[in-house]
């Protein structure tokens, strides 16, 4: 595993515990999924890459876009599934044909990081309820 890998795994590890508040990204005191990401991102990246606009709990539902997957490719190393190691961040479709809707960070083969409604950041097991469910995989980029 590269240095920045294993660094991508202790931040999103420092978050575990974090209280699940939508639209936040503050290590300790609350983030939903997407807050997380941007959070390892800011500690193991730099700042982040574009400015995030409000989003409501039913976002993904309402555009009619995956707008999470289009910004995962603007700015991740997409990788194919199969391909995925600790530190790729995942994307979930949790409806059969719906958009991608929740992120994780993959911690090891068989387990992710996140944060999930109603309850605080943990690390889980990437089970078989969050494998049918994967919809994309890519790589954090290498800082300059």
């Amino acid at each position: 595993m590269t240095a920045q890998r294993a660094a991508i795994i202790a931040e999103a590890r420092k978050w575990i515990g974090t209280s699940y508040r939508h639209q936040a990204s503050c290590k300790g005191a609350g983030t939903d999924c997407l807050g997380l990401v941007r959070g390892v991102w800011r500690a193991c990246v730099g700042p982040e890459p574009e400015t995030l606009p409000a989003y409501s709990p039913d976002w993904a539902e309402r555009s009619g876009e995956d707008t999470l997957l289009a910004a995962l490719n603007r700015h991740f190393a997409p990788r194919d599934i199969d391909a995925r190691q600790p530190g790729d961040v995942l994307l979930f479709r949790i409806r059969a044909g719906g958009p991608s809707r929740h992120c994780a960070i993959l911690s090891t083969p068989e387990t992710i990081i996140h944060a999930w409604q109603g309850r605080a950041v943990a690390e889980t097991p990437l089970d078989g309820f969050w494998m049918r469910r994967i919809s994309a995989v890519a790589a954090f980029p290498i800082p300059d």
